[in-house]
């Protein structure tokens, strides 16, 4: 996959660009059903998928303080776009200029002219230019001035349920991460390198921790106990994730620290994925450490007793 900040020259080095327009926030399954129909739209018509998207979000420059949390990092989300069969990630740098851009500015002066779009793919409630005026009816009207093919990706819904980012933010805030890998289409996850933690878990506790560094601009589930499957080097193993400001030795810092079930390597400066199965608890202070070491044993067990259920 080819990546680029700008959109300049690009129908000279891609030919018969199929472009698909959104934030894709999660890559969640609806906006996987779109990258799948517009990959299958450029194999069509002998073309090359791309996607147009934005970085940092829009809301991150236009009103900062209404800015989610996002649900993968950028690295993440583009190894996503690229085994998804996109061929050409245009991730464009969000500014107070582009948000000025009219709709049909932007479809005449970049999607036309500068990248010579046959194709275009949105989702249903896509909105663009300034004051998010554009619309997919807007689309439909230049779609014939301008000679390309518009698809609108109809909802996508779960058990009724119309999947959207907003409802896995809500999801992933409370915890509910086996609900949430439903809208998803995969476990949440995190991503970062094992750092040096307090040695408590190895020392005092007995159960050695791998201590996560990760994006702040991330959301993280909400505190407590889970069930994980942890990635590394192409293998993956169970492990038991707490994710918190541990209460019982009074820190205030939140962290994801996690033991790994059968596994006694050492892993400081290794780059792990950790995949949130199950939550088992949530957070709680106990009044000693050996009352934690109890219930970290009772945790273990659950752990797992569930890994064999998604074994099966």
């Amino acid at each position: 996959m080819q990546l680029y900040h700008h959109w300049h020259g690009i129908k000279e080095k891609h030919n018969k660009i199929v472009v698909g327009l959104g934030n894709f926030d999660g890559l969640h399954i609806g906006h996987q059903k779109l990258i799948a129909d517009l990959v299958a739209l450029a194999r069509k018509v002998g073309g090359t998928p791309a996607v147009f998207t934005f970085h940092p979000h829009p809301l991150a420059i236009l009103k900062p303080e209404k800015s989610p949390l996002l649900l993968i990092s950028q690295k993440a989300k583009q190894n996503f776009f690229a085994k998804l069969g996109v061929e050409v990630l245009l991730q464009i740098p969000f500014d107070r200029d582009f948000a000025s851009m009219s709709p049909e500015d932007f479809v005449k002066n970049v999607l036309h002219e500068e990248m010579g779009a046959c194709g275009v793919v949105i989702g249903y409630n896509y909105t663009f230019g300034r004051y998010g005026r554009g619309t997919p009816a807007l689309l439909e009207e230049l779609s014939a001035v301008y000679g390309f093919e518009l698809r609108v990706i109809p909802p996508i819904a779960i058990e009724g349920q119309p999947v959207s980012s907003t409802l896995i933010r809500g999801l992933l805030v409370r915890g509910e991460v086996t609900e949430a890998a439903k809208y998803l289409g995969y476990y949440p996850f995190v991503e970062g390198e094992v750092v040096t933690g307090e040695q408590r878990g190895r020392n005092i506790l007995g159960f050695p921790t791998a201590n996560l560094n990760i994006d702040q601009t991330l959301l993280v589930p909400a505190n407590g106990v889970y069930l994980t499957k942890v990635h590394i080097d192409g293998e993956s193993y169970f492990g038991v994730a707490n994710i918190g400001v541990k209460p019982t030795f009074n820190t205030n810092n939140r962290n994801i620290e996690v033991h790994l079930l059968d596994f006694y390597k050492d892993l400081y400066g290794i780059h792990i994925k950790v995949s949130f199965t199950r939550r088992l608890r949530k957070e709680k202070k106990f009044a000693t450490p050996s009352e934690l070491v109890k219930q970290i044993e009772i945790d273990i067990l659950e752990a797992r007793a569930e890994s064999l259920k998604i074994r099966e």
